[in-house]
C-alpha cells in the first residue's frame, strides 16, 4: 500500500457541507456561501463529493455560486464538524486499485461530539465497495503529509504527547511502524511543535508541507515575541539540517483574533488539486508574497487565493475542509 501525494492525480475531493454553528460563533452566515466558492474551484478541475443530510439546500447555494453541478455528487450520512481531512478516510493505491486505510477518529482527544464523524470511512467503504483495512490507532489526516515517495512528516507535539493523546502508550517506532505498513512510507520526518491556537495540538498541515518529493514548504515567524517564533524556528532547522530536502520559507500572517481568541492561520493550510492550489489568504501584506512563492512552486498549477479570516474562526481552512480520493478505482 502507498499513500500518493496530494499533488498525483485525484478522482475526486471530499467535503462535508457545514452545519454546526457553534464552530463558528456569531460568523457562521457567510461561511456556506464560501464554501459554496471553493466547491466552484474545484468542480472545474475534478468531481466534489459532499457529505450532507440537506441535499435539497445545499444544491441551492451551489447554484447560486454558479457550480457545475455535474461535477457534483451527495454522500448522505450524519456528520458532526465538516473537518473531513481528520476524519474521511485516508486512501491509499493498493493493487489491484485503491483502499482505505480506516484509521480511528476520537474528536481530536478533545471533544466528545464525533461519533457520526468516526462512521465515514465505513460508510463510504461501504457505499462503494472499496476494501477497507482497520489500522487500529487514531489519526487524523491533518496530523501527516506525504510525499508519495517514502517521507511522512509529523510533530512530536500531536502524535507523542500527553496532551490530547490519541494513542496512549504508543510510541514513536510503533507509529512509524504502522506508517510503513498502512501508508508505505519509509522514514518518517519528526517535527516538533505546531502554531498558537490551533486546538489538534500540533498538526503538521498548518506548519510544513511538501510541494514535491524533494521540497518542503515551512511557515516562520520572525517575531521573537510571538509564541510562534520559537517552535518554528525549531522546526525549519531539523528541516535544514536534511541534505535530501530543499526548504522553501513562507511567513506568517500577523495574528488573526476574534473575541480575544488566538485563531490557528497560517499559509500551509493550502489544498492542491488537480490544476490548481488554493491558498488560505487572511487580508494580510503577506497574502501577495506567499501567493507568488507558491506560483513558482507550482508552475503548472493555477495557484488561487481563498480569503479565510471567517472560515479560520472554526480553527481549520481549506486543507482541514478537504480529503482527496486519488484516480484509480471508479469513473
Amino acid at each position: 500500500m502507498r499513500m500518493p501525494a496530494e499533488w498525483e492525480p485525484h478522482q475526486a475531493t471530499w467535503l462535508a457541507w457545514p452545519h454546526e454553528k457553534s464552530d463558528w460563533p456569531g460568523k457562521f452566515e457567510p461561511i456556506p456561501w464560501l464554501y459554496g466558492e471553493i466547491v466552484r474551484h474545484l468542480a472545474r478541475v475534478e468531481r466534489v463529493r459532499i457529505i450532507t443530510e440537506d441535499e435539497e439546500r445545499v444544491r441551492k447555494i451551489l447554484l447560486k455560486s454558479h457550480v457545475d453541478l455535474n461535477a457534483v455528487d451527495f454522500f448522505h450520512h450524519a456528520t458532526n464538524r465538516s473537518w473531513t481531512r481528520d476524519y474521511c478516510p485516508l486512501f491509499v493505491h493498493a493493487r489491484p486499485n485503491i483502499a482505505i486505510t480506516h484509521w480511528r477518529f476520537n474528536g481530536w482527544a478533545k471533544y466528545d461530539n464525533f461519533e457520526h464523524d468516526a462512521e465515514i470511512p465505513h460508510a463510504i467503504a461501504d457505499r462503494f465497495g472499496i476494501d477497507r483495512v482497520e489500522t487500529g490507532l487514531v489519526l487524523e489526516g491533518g496530523a501527516i503529509d506525504v510525499n508519495g515517495a517514502g517521507k511522512l512528516l509529523a510533530t512530536e507535539e500531536c502524535l507523542l504527547s500527553d496532551v490530547q493523546a490519541r494513542n496512549p502508550g504508543v510510541g514513536k517506532r510503533a507509529l512509524e511502524s504502522a506508517f510503513r505498513k498502512y501508508l508505505g512510507v519509509k522514514e518518517t520526518i519528526w517535527l516538533g511543535r505546531g502554531i498558537a491556537g490551533d486546538d489538534t495540538h500540533g498538526h503538521v498541515d498548518d506548519i510544513a508541507r511538501f510541494t514535491s518529493a524533494d521540497t518542503v514548504v515551512t511557515v516562520v515567524e520572525p517575531d521573537k515575541s510571538d509564541p510562534n517564533h520559537e517552535p518554528l524556528k525549531d522546526n525549519l532547522s531539523r528541516l535544514r539540517a536534511r541534505k535530501d530536502l530543499s526548504v522553501v520559507t513562507l511567513p506568517m500572517p500577523e495574528p488573526v483574533y476574534f473575541n480575544r481568541q488566538r485563531l490557528p492561520a497560517s499559509y500551509a493550510n493550502f489544498y492542491i488539486a488537480n490544476g490548481i492550489v488554493l491558498v488560505p489568504t487572511f487580508a494580510d501584506k503577506n497574502d501577495g508574497v506567499v501567493l507568488n512563492t507558491l506560483r513558482r512552486l507550482f508552475e503548472d498549477r493555477d495557484v488561487i487565493g481563498i480569503p479565510c479570516r471567517d472560515l479560520v474562526l472554526g480553527l481549520g481552512t481549506l486543507h482541514c475542509m478537504t480529503q482527496q480520493e486519488p484516480r484509480g478505482f471508479r469513473s
